[in-house]
């Protein structure tokens, strides 16, 4: 049985679709820290009502977390927690650090799936395709939290309709 009859690609095949979905995440986060380098220091701390996780607090959580998700994935020790960014003179660092991390993530989807175990022996092994699928996913809630944030203190600076894959597939000129 070949890789491909058993569900898996070969390490020489991307699927496009990943491909394409990894791409408009990574082109989806540096615009919105695009976006952000616009705003005051004081929007960092800005939190939704009812939740403890500011703007700044979610943007270095999920930036961290991509480059756990690259670790997990790539078989290697993780990087050191990155600091949760105060101003926005620190994004310019975070930027550069969620654009490396995407790079990686985008690598590892040419790696064919299989087991993908956890540094953390309490967690449990997943395979790789569903590390990829979570790390897309978390990657698009954590940017509409930082905008729900944002927005219900009056900041509308991030517009969730101009990072959908549609706006992405106009960016990239494949959308018309």
């Amino acid at each position: 049985m070949t890789d491909r009859a058993a569900g898996q690609m070969s390490a020489s095949t991307v699927d496009p679709t990943l491909d394409r979905l990894l791409r408009h995440m990574a082109w989806a986060n540096a615009t919105m820290f695009e976006w952000l380098g616009e705003l005051t220091d004081e929007a960092l701390g800005q939190s939704a009502p009812r939740n403890e996780w500011s703007a700044g607090m979610i943007l270095g959580h999920f930036v961290d977390s991509a480059g756990g998700y690259a670790s997990r994935l790539e078989g290697v020790a993780r990087q050191p927690r990155l600091e949760t960014p105060t101003t926005i003179g620190d994004l310019a660092g975070l930027a550069a650090h969620c654009a490396a991390f995407d790079a990686r993530l985008r690598a590892q989807a040419a790696v064919p799936d299989g087991p993908c175990p956890s540094p953390n022996p309490d967690n449990p092994t997943r395979a790789r395709s569903t590390v990829l699928a979570q790390m897309i996913h978390h990657a698009t809630e954590h940017r509409a939290q930082i905008a729900g944030a944002l927005a219900a203190n009056g900041i509308d600076a991030i517009d969730l309709d101009e990072l959908d894959l549609w706006a992405y597939g106009d960016a990239e000129g494949l959308g018309a």
